[in-house]
C-alpha cells in the first residue's frame, strides 16, 4: 500500500530524473558547440535546432536560461559573423576597385575597413567561444545564467 508520501517521494524522484535528462541534454548540446569549431562550423545547425526541440521541456527551470543562453549565444555570433564576412568582402571588392583606378587612398581605407571586418568576425568566434564555455561550467556547477 502506497501513501501519499510514497507517491510524493516518487514524483520527485521522477522530477530529478527529468531534471538530469535534461541536464545530460544540456551537456550534449555545448559539447556540440565546441566540436563545431573542428568542423567549420558546420555542426553549429545541429545544437540549435537541438535547443528549440527540447525549450520548452525546461521551462520554469533553472534549465530554462541554458536553453535561452545557447539560442542567444548562436544567434549573436551568426549575426556577428555575417557582417564581418560582408565587411571583409565589400571592403575587398573596393580593394579591386583601387586596384583599377590607382589610388592609394582607397587601397588603405579597403584594408582598413577589411582589418575591421575581420577584427568583428574573430570577436564573434571569441564571444562565442567565451558563452559556451561560461554556459557550460553554470550548467556543471547547477547554477542557472542570466
Amino acid at each position: 500500500m502506497t501513501t501519499d508520501k510514497d507517491a510524493l517521494d516518487m514524483f520527485e524522484m521522477m522530477d530529478k530524473a527529468e531534471e538530469q535528462r535534461l541536464v545530460n541534454y544540456n551537456h550534449i548540446t555545448y559539447l556540440l558547440y565546441l566540436v563545431s569549431y573542428f568542423t567549420a562550423g558546420l555542426l553549429w545547425i545541429v545544437p540549435i535546432i537541438l535547443n528549440y526541440l527540447k525549450r520548452n521541456d525546461a521551462k520554469g527551470t533553472w534549465l530554462a536560461s541554458h536553453f535561452t543562453w545557447q539560442i542567444h549565444t548562436f544567434w549573436y555570433s551568426i549575426i556577428g559573423c555575417v557582417i564581418g564576412i560582408a565587411v571583409m568582402f565589400f571592403s575587398a571588392g573596393s580593394l579591386g576597385i583601387s586596384a583599377f583606378t590607382e589610388s592609394q587612398n582607397l587601397a588603405v581605407s579597403s584594408f582598413l575597413i577589411f582589418g575591421m571586418g575581420a577584427l568583428l568576425f574573430l570577436l564573434s568566434i571569441l564571444w562565442h567561444l567565451y558563452r559556451i564555455v561560461r554556459g557550460w561550467i553554470a550548467l556543471t556547477n547547477r547554477e542557472g545564467l542570466s
